[in-house]
């Protein structure tokens, strides 16, 4: 029986890859399954580990943002650097300009104060237009026009007003100085046309008309320091 046996039954062998089948008998021994279990998990674990690395790029991983952190940090302190040289090259423009109208202005104030200075002659003119003045506005305050009258004589073309015209147009070098003279001559005529006529209100009105233009000539020329009674 047991030659009839081993006479019959099917020699030992291992399946080869391309000719094995799912479909083995139930007679064949449970050992021979276990190479081709071990290969199947082999399989599954390599394809596990392919899957895996096509879903983590390697932009992804630690180094990866490492470099990327760094790297944004270095352009952003860059660009940073940029903007802070082009408000730096800015700024010293402005102060070159800033500069430069402190000197010009500079400038003009001491030519203008040498102007002054080398002329006395209408500093003193001024200085008696104060005083004058000074005069016709008690006068006015008083109601007592006849004393206004008398010190501007023969009006606009009293003495002391000729030369304070004189003065003031030649110290006069600004659109704006020039302005203002034109105002104290028009309020100055008023205010004698109103105290030859009588009329307080009005010479009250030109007077400070007249004396508000003077006081705004003297600041833009800098004469203010100069003249007393301002």
């Amino acid at each position: 029986m047991a030659t009839n046996f081993l006479s019959t039954a099917n020699p030992f062998c291992l399946p080869s890859s391309s000719s094995f089948s799912p479909s083995l008998s139930l007679a064949t021994p449970a050992y021979v399954y276990q190479p081709m279990k071990c290969s199947v998990k082999r399989q599954l674990t390599l394809c596990k580990a392919v899957n895996e690395a096509e879903l983590c790029p390697p932009s992804l991983t630690k180094r990866g943002i490492s470099i990327s952190i760094v790297t944004s940090f270095v352009l952003s302190f860059a660009g940073k650097g940029c903007l802070d040289a082009n408000a730096a090259i800015l700024e010293a423009e402005d102060d070159e300009e800033l500069m430069e109208k402190v000197k010009k202005d500079r400038k003009k104030r001491l030519e203008r104060q040498g102007v002054i200075n080398s002329s006395t002659k209408e500093t003193e003119y001024l200085q008696d237009l104060v005083y004058k003045l000074s005069e016709v506005g008690q006068a006015i305050e008083n109601n007592d026009l006849p004393t206004a009258g008398s010190v501007f004589g023969k009006g606009t073309d009293t003495d002391w007003v000729q030369k304070a015209n004189i003065a003031l147009n030649k110290l006069s070098s600004s659109p704006e100085e020039k302005t203002e003279v034109d105002i104290f001559n028009s309020s100055l005529a008023s205010l004698v046309s109103s105290v030859s006529r009588n009329d307080v209100e009005s010479s009250k009105l030109a007077f400070v008309s007249s004396a508000s233009a003077f006081e705004k000539w003297t600041s833009l020329t800098g004469l203010v320091v100069q003249l007393k009674g301002l």
